[in-house]
């Protein structure tokens, strides 16, 4: 029976996709739910994997096309499965054919390599053929000097490794990558862009976690950070200024009533924003455990598109990159994003006396056509009381 290997149906903000590493050709023997082929969209990238067990029978596209939902991409022989398991090669050979693609088996068995001889940096330890190249430069190289270290060839999804003299490298923009270039253009175009300022003193935040980190820890299975705090801070402040938690489309201003927190996170193939969902509804354990769970997926590249999807308000911290002070860029159809930056131990003056205490600049840019300046100033200022006495959360204060 011939199965086909389909795009699956997209949700609306994504058109199409583009094409990544293929993991298996033409010949190659597939198992129910192993991995075929990547698709780069605008927010992840999915992974498109075997409805059955088979030989893949024919390809009809090539990594880079872009493909929409629905499209064929290719078509797996049911039958030629147990066809393929009786011919199937001794293990040694059989560990390669898991390892690495048709090309690269060949250059392999040509310099009479095993998979074990040659390090993969491909996904889940795949051999690619640059490996091998570098395992046999390497091979080559004078034995009274240091093997020279040649990196894998970049991707489009990787920024380019410097090479001695003056070269130019051009690597095309990554889906993603475009797509945030898009998206904060389009901030800058339509959006009347401006940032407000203050200062917040964390100590009493960071008393708060020191007394409690322990107990917390071993009462919920999560560290406490500080996003939890920020994150609750948020929340209270978009209660008690509603606008800066809508969104214009078209002559309307919509208010929502639920509070969906977009979390910046850095990643390999760029900045994406998962969404925490309901966070009023959230405890402190909660948001901590969701926060490092998405983080977790971002790295892997396994976050979906309904996590990344919405969201009336985001958070991001270029603090953890060592920025003392920026203007973020809200992400549209948001009217606002708060931006964290570095602790720095500073002097400050608190009743009357000089003292050194761990100070954060906080920085709110907001869409001034739906936000008034002195909404945001007071919006800001009530993340700053919170966080300066956690005790107001408690008390409705």
């Amino acid at each position: 029976m011939q199965v086909e290997i389909k795009v699956p149906q997209l949700p609306e903000s994504v058109s199409e996709g583009t094409l990544g590493d293929w993991y298996k050709q033409v010949g190659d023997s597939v198992a129910v739910d192993e991995n075929i082929v990547d698709l780069e969209t605008d927010k992840v990238v999915l992974e498109i994997v075997a409805s059955k067990a088979g030989v893949i029978e024919s390809i009809g596209y090539a990594s880079g096309d872009t493909v929409n939902a629905g499209d064929v991409l290719g078509v797996i022989n049911t039958e030629a499965a147990a066809a393929a398991a009786e011919s199937a090669a001794p293990a040694e050979d059989g560990a390669v054919a898991g390892r690495a693609g048709p090309a690269v088996r060949k250059l392999l068995n040509e310099n009479s390599l095993s998979a074990d001889d040659v390090a993969g940096t491909g996904k889940k330890g795949a051999i690619l053929k640059a490996d091998v190249e570098r395992h046999l430069q390497q091979q080559a190289a004078p034995a009274a000097e240091p093997a020279a270290v040649v990196a894998p060839t970049p991707t489009p999804s990787a920024a380019p490794i410097p090479q001695a003299g003056r070269n130019d490298r051009r690597v095309p923009m990554s889906r993603l990558r475009s797509r945030i270039a898009e998206r904060l253009k389009q901030a800058q175009n339509t959006a009347a862009l401006l940032t407000t300022f203050n200062e917040v003193n964390l100590k009493p935040m960071m008393d708060s976690r020191a007394a409690y980190r322990d107990a917390f820890e071993k009462a919920h299975g999560v560290k406490l950070g500080m996003m939890s705090f920020f994150t609750s801070a948020a929340v209270e402040a978009l209660k008690r200024f509603p606008a800066v938690n809508a969104s214009i489309d078209g002559d309307d201003i919509v208010y929502h009533d639920y509070f969906d927190i977009g979390i910046a996170v850095s990643s390999e193939r760029g900045l994406v924003v998962p969404i925490l969902r309901d966070a009023d509804q959230m405890s402190y354990a909660e948001i901590e455990q969701s926060i490092r769970n998405m983080g977790l997926r971002a790295r892997d590249g396994k976050l979906g598109i309904d996590e990344l999807t919405g969201g009336t308000f985001s958070i991001t911290n270029g603090g953890i990159f060592g920025s003392m002070l920026s203007t973020p860029i809200l992400n549209p159809p948001q009217s606002a994003i708060l931006g964290m930056h570095s602790i720095q131990q500073r002097a400050v003056v608190i009743d009357g006396e000089i003292v050194v205490r761990p100070m954060m600049y906080l920085a709110l840019t907001y869409d001034h056509r739906i936000i008034d300046g002195k909404d945001a100033v007071q919006f800001l200022v009530t993340i700053k009381n919170v966080l300066e006495d956690p005790a107001r959360l408690l008390l409705g204060v």
